[in-house]
């Protein structure tokens, strides 16, 4: 492919038939790219173009982090609620321990209780206790509340201190479950308000920005990494809000409890930090290559299954199975690496939980023995010991979620502040009704600063002339198009209509007036009639006997009759149930039905057999009466009877002029003529 010129048919925003308004992809960056080799980095031609995607760059995790939860701002008044039944469930659930305390010192009181002799108070207890001296059982009595010498369990008490946890759960659950729900209103509506704006953004990016992508890459983000966001808030979410209210509320009680336990336990707290940290920070990157390589391996998948039929008739099975292997590969060993990685988290803190429970319990039975502590605030320490590390410890084995979440986040950040076509003017102007007189001036034009393609090219197409543009691959031909639709923007000099700079012009009000088949024909999942009826603009209806006049002056009525469901037959995007030459009359009767006052015909019969050339010729007369059009075409067959042929070269006009002129000059254009139709000589090998 030349450096100098875009591949034929690069128009793909508007592919195969009119362009009403606000349907194109369009873009208007000054510069795209240089394309790549084929089968090089970059897009290239052929089903293995595009493989070899730099690594991406290390990722601002705060940054993207606090820029997603900006996102959530919409929500802010279901995020206070979340908040507060958040406070709600982990205040019952802290709550429970110190009940089910209260229920143990009860049965152990109860138990203690029928040991002593009736009659006395606990306090001549501990005292014949001591004067036996068994000072041990004394402290031990001392911190057993609710003892009454000869007195069994209080089941009464017990039944309502039962009740009150049971309460206390069931709270606690409720709570929960709608903090659930509301979770999932909220990350919903915000996944679906973040995939309203990429594809909001889809339409205002350059088409030079979709030209050094690749498509799979692209739709990895919109799909694969939109859906890991959504997967990961939700999951994360509540829990990270449910995890810090309940460090906070568990570090209360524990402290009201005994500050030296309380103590005791936080001296896990810092190594739990620095080693989640640590292990986080080797994890990352692979987060970041893992989600890269999706990407990638998505690319080769739709390029490969794209051209599916191209690799068997050349045979690359074996060449995009070792492809694919090896992009299979490198997600393998990502993914593997950052799963393992941040995995460790998880046993890390389990083992550090372990052991800060074996810490409280022996010095908790400790404080127990001496009188200081009961037994049921003891047990109720342990089990906020375990709530303590509990959350720290989901918190930990969040992060590999947080991580791959937060990649994905910001490839479709990147997405989304990725540089974005110029914005059309406050004040268009519009041109009522069109007339078509197209005129470039002076313009100039380089798809990379450092290699210039039209310089200084000056044309005017007269309303209801064809201007027929020829020339060798690479010449500039279809960029003439680009630069007509702002497909792209002219570095110097304008192009009007009708004496309007296009660039005064909003997009859709220029578009709207051109209609257009390209030699890639594009069909959307529908029947054939909303196919046909996608070039008709917004408020325009076109009556049955219209429609079927348009279909029988492009030759699509007599085919779409012999289909079981005529009309209606459903097709999808690439057209599986018509032939190439079949869907190249659907775009040309969809650009007949739209009725546009500029006509672009990009190799509009490069898909269609020698006898339905000529059928279609006749259409495409029909189609250019009375409308500005611009044909590009190889086969100057069909564009003989042209009002003006540009030939262009390397970006300039060399020759312009009617067919029988431009083969009297002998020049460029004569060349390409006889190059065409004269018959090739082929030399007979010598025989020895």
């Amino acid at each position: 492919m030349s450096a100098q010129d875009k591949p034929e048919g690069a128009t793909t925003g508007a592919t195969g038939g009119a362009a009403p308004a606000g349907t194109a992809g369009p873009a208007t960056a000054p510069a795209a790219p240089p394309r790549g080799p084929a089968g090089g980095p970059g897009r290239g031609p052929g089903p293995m173009g595009g493989m070899g995607m730099p690594v991406e760059k290390p990722m601002d995790f705060k940054g993207s982090l606090r820029r997603f939860a900006g996102s959530l701002r919409p929500e802010r008044l279901n995020v206070v609620i979340l908040m507060v039944l958040g406070i709600g469930s982990v205040a019952l659930t802290v709550l429970g321990p110190k009940l089910l305390g209260d229920a143990t010192n009860v049965i152990f009181a109860g138990f203690v209780g029928a040991q002593l002799p009736s009659g006395g108070t606990t306090e001549q207890a501990i005292e014949a206790l001591r004067a036996q001296g068994q000072d041990q059982m004394a402290d031990l009595l001392s911190g057993v509340p609710g003892v009454v010498p000869g007195q069994g369990i209080d089941f009464t008490l017990l039944m309502q201190t039962l009740s009150w946890v049971v309460a206390a759960y069931v709270g606690a659950f409720l709570f929960g479950w709608l903090q659930a729900r509301i979770t999932t209103g909220v990350v919903q509506r915000t996944m679906r308000n973040l995939r309203d704006e990429v594809e909001a953004k889809l339409h205002r990016i350059p088409l030079s920005y979709v030209d050094a992508k690749q498509r799979g890459e692209i739709l990895s983000r919109v799909t694969n990494d939109i859906d890991n966001v959504a997967q990961t808030t939700t999951q994360t979410l509540a829990q990270l809000v449910t995890a810090a209210l309940t460090v906070v509320g568990v570090l209360g009680m524990m402290f009201w409890i005994s500050p030296v336990l309380a103590l005791v336990a936080l001296v896990t707290v810092p190594l739990s930090v620095i080693m989640t940290m640590q292990i986080a920070k080797r994890s990352q990157p692979q987060f970041i290559e893992q989600w890269a390589a999706t990407g990638r391996l998505n690319a080769h998948i739709e390029e490969s299954f794209t051209g599916h039929a191209l690799v068997k008739v050349y045979g690359h099975q074996e060449t995009t199975a070792e492809a694919f292997a090896k992009e299979n590969a490198a997600l393998y060993g990502a993914s593997f690496k950052a799963q393992f990685i941040s995995g460790t988290i998880q046993p890390a803190m389990g083992f550090l939980a372990n052991l800060n429970y074996v810490i409280v319990a022996v010095i908790g039975g400790l404080r127990v023995a001496s009188g200081t502590l009961s037994l049921g605030d003891v047990q109720a320490f342990i089990q906020y010991s375990r709530q303590f590390t509990q959350p720290l410890t989901q918190v930990a084995s969040m992060m590999n979620l947080l991580q791959s979440g937060v990649a994905s986040a910001e490839r479709v950040f990147d997405l989304l502040d990725a540089p974005e076509q110029s914005a059309d003017p406050e004040e268009s102007q519009k041109v009522e009704p069109v007339r078509g007189r197209v005129a470039f001036e002076d313009v100039t034009f380089s798809y990379t600063p450092d290699q210039q393609l039209i310089t200084g090219l000056n044309l005017v197409a007269e309303p209801g002339q064809t201007i027929a543009i020829v020339g060798p691959t690479g010449a500039g031909k279809t960029t003439l198009v680009n630069l007509l639709m702002r497909f792209y923007e002219v570095d110097g000099g304008r192009i009007t209509l009708d004496g309007v700079d296009t660039r005064d012009m909003s997009r859709d009000d220029l578009r709207s007036s051109v209609g257009m088949v390209l030699q890639d024909t594009w069909l959307f999942k529908g029947t054939i009639e909303e196919n046909l009826r996608y070039g008709v603009p917004d408020g325009v209806t076109v009556g049955e006997e219209e429609f079927l006049a348009a279909t029988r002056a492009t030759h699509v009525d007599p085919f779409v009759r012999t289909l079981p469901d005529g009309y209606d037959t459903v097709v999808d995007e690439e057209g599986s149930s018509v032939s190439a030459g079949e869907k190249q009359l659907l775009t040309l009767a969809r650009a007949f039905l739209a009725d546009p006052a500029i006509l672009v015909l990009d190799e509009a019969t490069s898909s269609v057999d020698t006898r339905t050339e000529v059928l279609v010729q006749e259409a495409m007369n029909r189609l250019r009466k009375d409308r500005t059009s611009f044909v590009i075409a190889h086969r100057l067959s069909t564009i003989r009877d042209a009002d003006v042929i540009l030939v262009m070269e390397h970006g300039d006009i060399v020759e312009q002029g009617s067919h029988e002129d431009l083969l009297a000059a002998d020049g460029a254009y004569a060349r390409l003529y006889a190059s065409q139709f004269a018959a090739p000589v082929v030399e007979e090998p010598t025989m020895p």
